[in-house]
């Protein structure tokens, strides 16, 4: 491994999936893109703390476990299970499940609750409003289509008439404004026009950060107010810092959230999320007096014939079922290259099948195949190989979330590799019966062996798995199984 001189601490977060369905391939690939991040940058030999978890509150989970006649915890701790069994079928590396049913959670969401009531962000009111049970979340006109939802366009909206407690989230729209002029808050940068052109025409409204406990009790409790619980956004948006400890670890925050200063934190989000990740929650930390996050990766959907996957419109692709098919690896291998970091990517399993063919079984695993099976048979030991610094042109793309492009650039060393292979024959020199030639095949063979060693080595971060495999056969001097079968 190769360990940087300048060792950084990295923060990486997800958002929390919502345990009201099993997980799909649209969460999968976020967290496989962090997962992604996380990797490189242990491998840079950086410290990382790496977050997942599951948000838990919240009227659709409430009405959910009634429907099929449970008590609401049992019937999270039933989902939160399934999600924490992603790192097993993914192979994630994640250090912290965070789930906002915890105790400790619990009490920190009811701290910063008080910092942000302190700093007088927080009062009481009747209101009225549109309200979205897909989203949770209210909706203004402006963000209706048709009078519904987009992103639930199958839902009828809730009129909703009660006293809650509001955030003042009017009073950090020129604070919010000035933390996006940083060019590198929100990527991609087109993703903040939303929230901008909101801005611009109707300013930040304060919105409703409670619910009256009579008729909904699944959330956390108001501090001094038994009559109502968190509204699940203001609640579930605290995990990102309650999963390392806040408030009582300050020194472990410090080193891995940051700063006022020194801003530390990546999260990683869908495009439906600017308004809570980008907006909401940076308004929240500024109101409790703490760092906002140091950036944000907004990703596209994963869709399904042209919609949305969703499990809503019932179209959802499971990825514990491609991971049975396919393989973990090459369930990462897809989503990390063939979907678009930053736009929309339509999944189907017969484009899973065909990459898998085209570039696994026919592209690395073939060429491993090749090489180490000439490898066994004509040199005497296994090749001296050495860890090398990472791959630059990777590295640079990964830091852009272009991950992709990266894993584009590795199989094109694969594709350098065949061409080579083609160009010098060391398969048919190895038999020849000049000494000079035979010698020669050997050189090219020994190079080659290098070659997969050092596409191993830019593997890792992605297809991790495999990258050991590879390694491990090298180091062994023989023929590995085969590691992508033809499907």
């Amino acid at each position: 491994m190769y360990v940087a001189m300048d060792k950084k601490k990295f923060y990486i977060t997800t958002t929390l999936p919502y345990v009201n369905a099993q997980p799909h391939i649209g969460f999968a690939l976020e967290i496989v893109q962090a997962d992604a991040l996380a990797r490189y940058h242990r491998l840079l030999g950086d410290e990382v703390f790496f977050n997942f978890g599951t948000d838990e509150h919240g009227q659709k989970i409430y009405e959910k476990a009634l429907a099929e006649g449970k008590e609401p915890q049992a019937y999270t701790d039933e989902y939160a299970a399934s999600f924490n069994a992603l790192k097993e079928s993914l192979n994630l590396s994640y250090d912290a499940f965070i789930r906002t049913t915890s105790p400790h959670h619990k009490a920190a969401a009811q701290e910063f609750w008080k910092r942000c009531d302190a700093a007088e962000d927080i009062y009481k009111k009747l209101y009225k409003i549109k309200y979205c049970v897909g989203c949770e979340l209210e909706k203004t006109d402006s963000e209706l289509e048709g009078g519904r939802c987009p992103l639930h366009p199958n839902q009828e909206l809730e009129t909703r008439e009660e006293e809650n407690y509001f955030f003042r989230f009017s009073k950090y729209q020129d604070a919010l404004l000035a933390l996006y002029t940083r060019e590198d808050f929100l990527l991609p940068r087109f993703r903040l026009n939303e929230m901008l052109s909101l801005i611009e025409r109707e300013g930040l409204q304060d919105f409703s950060i409670s619910r009256l406990a009579e008729k909904m009790p699944w959330g956390v409790p108001v501090p001094a107010d038994a009559s109502q619980v968190m509204y699940v956004w203001f609640d579930a948006l605290i995990n990102y810092i309650s999963t390392l400890g806040w408030p009582e670890e300050e020194k472990k925050f410090a080193a891995f959230w940051g700063t006022k200063e020194v801003p530390n934190a990546l999260q990683f989000a869908g495009k439906d999320q600017v308004r809570q990740q980008g907006a909401m929650w940076q308004a929240m930390l500024l109101s409790a007096g703490l760092p906002t996050t140091k950036q944000i990766f907004i990703h596209g959907f994963i869709t399904s014939g042209g919609r949305k996957m969703s499990k809503s419109l019932g179209n959802v692709i499971d990825p514990f079922s491609l991971v049975e098919e396919y393989g973990t690896d090459a369930v990462r291998y897809y989503l990390l290259r063939h979907a678009h970091p930053f736009e929309d990517s339509d999944l189907t399993e017969a484009g899973v099948r065909d990459a898998y063919n085209a570039n696994l079984a026919n592209g690395i695993g073939n060429q491993v195949a090749w090489v180490m099976t000439l490898a066994e048979q004509y040199l005497d030991a296994p090749v001296d190989v050495e860890d090398q610094p990472f791959e630059t042109a990777v590295g640079e793309k990964i830091e852009q979330y272009a991950l992709n492009e990266a894993m584009d650039l590795i199989f094109e060393y694969v594709g350098k590799g065949d061409v080579y292979m083609q160009e010098h024959e060391p398969y048919k020199a190895i038999k020849s019966g000049e000494p000079a030639a035979r010698e020669k095949a050997k050189e090219d063979i020994i190079k080659m062996v290098r070659h997969i060693y050092h596409v191993a080595e830019s593997l890792e971060p992605f297809m991790p798995e495999t990258a050991q495999k590879i390694k491990d056969t090298i180091k062994e001097n023989k023929k590995p199984e085969t590691l992508f079968p033809r499907k």
